[in-house]
């Protein structure tokens, strides 16, 4: 008996041995793996904390050069005068070096603004762990807009505009907007109708089905006309300080590889350039406008048209074939008439009187009777036309006229001039379509049409903003800021 026992108490010591081992070899494979993953959660722990010191480390060097540019505004090379890359240390608040980033910085072509930086961003920790970021920056030009206006504004029916839309005055939109409309002012007095316009009209509103109600009455959205909403009482643009810059235009001609061209003289009326796809431009002295048909007055009254003329190419004079300037800037101190069109090509062209006159009739104008158009779309091409006076469009125009550019009136409007009455000629009184790809820059009211029966001027005014424009504006287009702002931003992996 006392056999059988001492053999059944070795068995039982033999199974829990095994099951001792069996528990061991369990616990100690999951404190293995416990072990396995703690030790993996900290080395991908460490490694993620590493890639962001390595992202804000990039991110630093993007901050760190807006900051240089704010002081130095030209200065591409880091205050050094040599090429890059420009590397600094990051370091923490007991001096020790923790990241660092590396610079490289494209310069901006001849009459832009944009700059490109490149900044890679490393850990100490890890230093072949490297982040990248690319950002383009920019001081805004008045080309950020598709339309950017001074005075109380008005968009009929049979607008259409792609692109934001600003005034510092208010706005009555009654076509079809597809980016976000805003106006300097929370209400106005709408000039055109008091019934749905009149005294307390908020700064953006509607005249289109039903009427949009005065302030203080809420707003409804109106996504059918404003397709991306719109805004009251936003940060003003100052025309005014395009003075400065339309002079600065003015010596570039003269002293920075420009073109520049005096008054036509006595016996002309202004200028004819016509710009070619082979990076030229025949250059005409106008001898006279096509005489207003009627008595003097009879064919246009509008104030936008003080000195009463066609604007329309009677006789002119050759004066030659020349290049377009290394710098791009063409400044013409008298009326300017332009057409054709270019190629891979990029100018502003101005027309202006200085020292600026204090008669305003005096002003110089620029006029688009027949199409402008580029050859590319991709931001190859761009053209600036900056006027003292107005951009306008003249009697004997195009029934379907195209214009490709930036279009900026200093002291008058953009748009086309009133041509009306019963000696005005019926068949330039109405016009079918006006298509401009680009944007638009009035001090004055703007417009391509009039209110009638049939419409006087365009029926159809299409206006697609040139999207372009907002990174590489025409060369040296007048500027509404003077700081560097972020255009765009990436991590790139190369």
């Amino acid at each position: 008996m006392i056999e059988k026992k001492i053999k059944k108490n070795k068995k039982n010591r033999g199974a829990i041995i095994i099951q001792t081992i069996v528990f061991s070899a369990v616990a100690v494979i999951i404190i293995t793996a416990l072990a396995g993953y703690a030790a993996t959660s900290i080395r991908l722990g460490r490694e993620t904390y590493n890639r962001e010191q390595a992202f804000q480390s990039a991110e630093a060097g993007v901050d760190y050069y807006r900051w240089h540019l704010a002081h130095a505004s030209t200065d591409y090379q880091d205050g050094t005068g040599g090429a890059g890359p420009y590397v600094h240390q990051l370091k923490d608040k007991d001096g020790n070096a923790v990241g660092q980033f590396s610079l490289v910085i494209t310069a901006p072509s001849s009459g832009s603004t944009l700059v490109k930086v490149k900044s890679n961003g490393i850990s100490t920790a890890s230093p072949t762990l490297v982040r990248k970021i690319v950002t383009q920056v920019a001081k805004p030009s008045i080309a950020e807009h598709a339309f950017a206006g001074n005075d109380a504004m008005r968009f009929g029916i049979g607008t259409e505009i792609y692109g934001s839309i600003h005034s510092n005055g208010g706005i009555r939109f009654d076509g079809l907007a597809h980016n976000l409309v805003t106006s300097g002012v929370a209400t106005y007095t709408d000039p055109d109708d008091t019934t749905c316009g009149g005294a307390n009209s908020y700064g953006v509103h509607t005249c289109v089905g039903t009427y949009d109600p005065k302030s203080p009455a809420t707003l409804p959205l109106r996504a059918d006309i404003f397709n991306a909403g719109r805004k009251m009482s936003q940060p003003t643009i100052d025309f005014s300080g395009f003075t400065s810059d339309i002079a600065d235009l003015k010596t570039a001609a003269q002293t920075s590889g420009g073109f520049y061209r005096d008054a036509a003289g006595t016996g002309f009326v202004g200028y004819h350039m016509v710009l070619k796809t082979d990076d030229t431009f025949d250059l005409y002295k106008i001898n006279s406008w096509v005489p207003l048909p009627g008595s003097p007055n009879a064919c246009t009254t509008s104030a936008t048209n003080p000195l009463s003329l066609t604007w329309s190419i009677n006789t002119q004079t050759i004066q030659g074939n020349y290049s377009f300037p290394a710098n791009g800037i063409i400044f013409i101190q008298d009326h300017l008439v332009i057409d054709g069109q270019i190629n891979s090509a990029r100018l502003t062209i101005a027309a202006a009187l200085l020292p600026e006159p204090s008669d305003t009739t005096l002003f110089k104008n620029i006029i688009i009777d027949n199409d402008l158009s580029y050859t590319n779309y991709d931001g190859t091409d761009s053209l600036g036309l900056v006027a003292q006076g107005g951009v306008q469009v003249g009697m004997i125009s195009d029934d379907n006229l195209k214009i490709d550019g930036a279009l900026m009136a200093q002291h008058n409007s953009v748009g086309r001039f009133y041509y009306a009455g019963s000696s005005c000629s019926s068949t330039y009184k109405s016009r079918s379509v006006i298509s401009l790809y680009g944007m638009i820059a009035s001090y004055a009211r703007y417009g391509f049409a009039y209110t009638g029966s049939p419409t006087l001027g365009y029926t159809t005014r299409n206006i697609t903003y040139d999207a372009n424009l907002l990174y590489a504006p025409p060369p040296s287009f007048p500027l509404t800021s003077d700081q560097f702002q972020i255009l765009s931003w990436q991590e790139v992996k190369n």
